[in-house]
């Protein structure tokens, strides 16, 4: 559901991950953004627990602050693919396959950003460094310290993004907005 003008949006970005999932929520209004939680999923290590149980305690944990914080949509930066690590890549596909289900499970729209975009729209840099984004969101948010570890920065940078795009009047993203709901 998109609020009117007059409420704030609330929105959850998401840096996933198969060890530490960050997640950052905030509300956002006009030329306002709050931050209302920030933190990460710890999964149990791999040695410990099978891949199908750590994908649902993945799964269960994020619904769990999902319908505390009742986020209208999530944002996701876009799985990174290396050709020197293709296993990564795919391990990485299963975290964000059920991420996205727990969404679609609330009703949440999904909106995906590429790493590039994200960094540019926090520092001005499309290469910055994991340093450079922790920074710009520490002061974005007038923060004491850098958010740690640089999941949670991400996450909070990648609900930046989505702030920027909307603001912006984005065609496109308005488009997936709507969409996405089916």
């Amino acid at each position: 559901m998109i609020t009117s003008p007059h409420e704030p949006t609330r929105v959850i970005g998401i840096d996933p991950g198969l060890n530490i999932t960050g997640y950052g929520v905030i509300a956002s209004r006009g030329s306002e953004v709050k931050l209302l939680e920030a933190g990460v999923i710890r999964l149990p290590p791999s040695t410990s627990r099978s891949l199908p149980a750590r994908l649902e305690a993945l799964f269960r944990e994020l619904q769990s602050v999902m319908r505390e914080f009742k986020p209208q949509a999530m944002c996701l930066e876009e799985v990174y693919s290396h050709a020197d690590f293709p296993r990564t890549a795919i391990l990485m596909g299963h975290a964000r396959g059920v991420i996205c289900l727990a969404a679609k499970l609330e009703g949440i729209p999904v909106l995906s950003f590429s790493a590039k975009r994200v960094k540019q729209t926090v520092t001005g840099n499309g290469n910055a460094s994991k340093l450079q984004v922790q920074r710009a969101v520490q002061h974005h948010f007038d923060l004491n310290h850098v958010p740690h570890p640089p999941d949670v920065a991400d996450a909070l940078a990648v609900t930046l993004c989505y702030v920027n795009a909307t603001r912006a009047g984005n065609a496109a993203m308005r488009h997936a907005m709507a969409t996405d709901r089916s």
